[in-house]
């Protein structure tokens, strides 16, 4: 080979390789704007997205995060104002440091001394909320007593970060510091450190979420943040978001075939095809208010839904699954459908009557209401089990709102969670053996409320109550799973969470 030839292929694969580490290190990676690495790393990191998992995979090496400089790879999005980071992490492989670290960090800059705001564990477990208050400044931190956490999330409200982690199925605890002042506009995202400058460390990051929340002067029932689908394996307790929508989605019922769901927006239902992630309208007749209690029933032949009449007040109502003009069922309202029996004959449901809120049933096919619950406070949710014999619902009786149930004509009325959160709407799985829940903090809400955009858990337990754990943490409340949506196999769960920030990631309606 010439020297000229050998120079000129020399030229070429410098450039080749350069155009790789450019677009390595900038090639955005799902929801993230970029990535680079920060500091002086002898090993070059890499970050990419399965957008079939929605998973994240992180590669990077870096001396530390600590001191006054840091090292790592960091996969990153440009934001400004309060939001909300969320994921479930685990190193991949045994590794070689016990401080190797992976989390969510808030960058004032790219700069390896810049002002941050970091959620951290570390291979041997120890997890911290660490900071750097100003640039070049030694870093700090704040240790949890809970170690090796699989669920990170850090919030972001003002100048106030609060770190909240859990080992997945547990409920979160936290850790806070104020008075940070990192700037508005700000670096977001997901890092990894190996501690060691000759080694290179992996993580996968799942159900990663960013999260812009409700403002505070934005007016409830009357402005709205978008929303996304999510489906949930039960088994891995891994979600993924399979819809994207500006306007307020709410309360998936999972369709006896399997392949639809069915969610009601903006006063309208809709069939959506799980296959083609496309939404339809379903028609409804002049029922054209309809709201997040609808309810399918046991042989899918059928739809219960609520929808406001003349005066304002919902009204239940009856319908062929595959649509057409409803059929009146309750004559005085507001009545809130939640629940057929298995052979069709009753229908369950929430009525307010005398300003006081209990659980009735209702001939399918017409004839008077029966009211089942009679305890002042409100009760809610009713949902019968599918062998018919009980009825779950959610009281305020105990002071909490909790999870109870009672035999379908009303009696034996039991609690059956009792803990200190408010726990709503319990459903029942197809094969009769969990029951899903939404539950809020008390610090958050009325006992008798339950509202939008807030920080909620979703749980289970067996059917006849015993211990739950956590299955999703999420942003959301009001239209979340207000209705049944467990898989007709029982393996899958559907539900909405909300954020003001879409990203182009995942389909978006129009």
């Amino acid at each position: 080979m010439s020297k000229k030839v050998f120079h000129l292929f020399f030229i070429l694969c410098t450039a080749i390789l350069f155009n790789q580490k450019a677009l390595a290190q900038n090639n955005p990676a799902g929801i993230f704007d970029g990535q680079d690495d920060i500091g002086k790393v002898k090993q070059a990191g890499s970050g990419t997205y399965d957008s079939k998992s929605q998973d994240y995979h992180l590669s990077g090496s870096g001396a530390n995060i600590w001191a006054r400089h840091d090292e790592f790879h960091y996969v990153w999005k440009k934001m400004k104002g309060d939001f909300i980071l969320r994921t479930n992490a685990a190193f991949i492989g045994k590794g070689v440091e016990e401080h190797r670290k992976i989390g969510w960090m808030v960058r004032t800059s790219l700069d390896t001394d810049s002002k941050h705001v970091s959620a951290v564990v570390h291979g041997a477990g120890l997890t911290s909320l660490q900071y750097r208050k100003a640039t070049g400044d030694t870093t700090k931190e704040k240790k949890f007593e809970m170690t090796s956490a699989d669920i990170i999330q850090l919030e972001r409200k003002g100048n106030t970060y609060t770190m909240s982690v859990a080992r997945k199925g547990d409920l979160f605890v936290s850790q806070e510091v104020s008075d940070i002042d990192i700037g508005d506009d700000v670096y977001v995202g997901l890092f990894i450190c190996a501690h060691n400058a000759n080694v290179t460390e992996k993580a996968v990051f799942n159900n990663t979420r960013i999260v812009v929340p409700a403002p505070k002067d934005l007016v409830a029932y009357r402005q709205y943040l978008g929303s996304d689908i999510e489906i949930l394996d039960l088994e891995t307790q891994n979600s993924k978001i399979i819809y994207q929508s500006p306007k307020s989605l709410q309360a998936p019922n999972w369709m006896k075939d399997g392949k639809h769901l069915l969610y009601n927006s903006e006063g309208l239902l809709y069939t959506f095809d799980l296959k083609t992630t496309s939404p339809t309208v379903l028609n409804t007749g002049s029922a054209t208010h309809n709201n997040n209690d609808h309810v399918i029933s046991f042989d899918g032949k059928w739809l219960a839904i609520s929808s406001s009449d003349k005066t304002g007040s919902s009204m239940g109502w009856a319908l062929p699954i595959t649509g057409g003009e409803p059929r009146r069922l309750t004559p005085i309202g507001p009545s809130y459908m939640h629940g057929w029996s298995p052979d069709g004959k009753y229908i369950v449901f929430c009525g307010a009557r005398n300003k006081e809120f209990d659980v009735y049933r209702i001939p399918s096919a017409g004839g008077p209401e029966e009211r089942l619950t009679t305890a002042p406070g409100l009760e809610d949710g009713p949902e019968y089990s599918p062998d018919g014999k009980y009825i779950y619902f959610n009281s305020v009786r105990s002071g909490l709102m909790q999870v109870w149930r009672m035999k379908a004509d009303g009696s034996e009325q039991t609690q059956l969670t009792n803990d200190d959160y408010d726990n709503w709407f319990p459903h029942v799985s197809p094969d009769g053996k969990w029951i899903e829940y939404i539950t809020f903090n008390k610090n958050e809400v009325a006992p008798g409320d339950h509202p939008f955009y807030k920080h909620v858990y979703l749980r289970v337990m067996p059917v006849d109550g015993g211990p739950s754990k956590v299955i999703a943490y999420l942003y959301g409340g009001q239209g979340t799973i207000n209705t049944p949506s467990w898989s007709p196999d029982s393996k899958h769960l559907a539900f909405v969470s909300n954020t003001s920030l879409l990203f182009p990631t995942f389909p978006i309606s129009k």
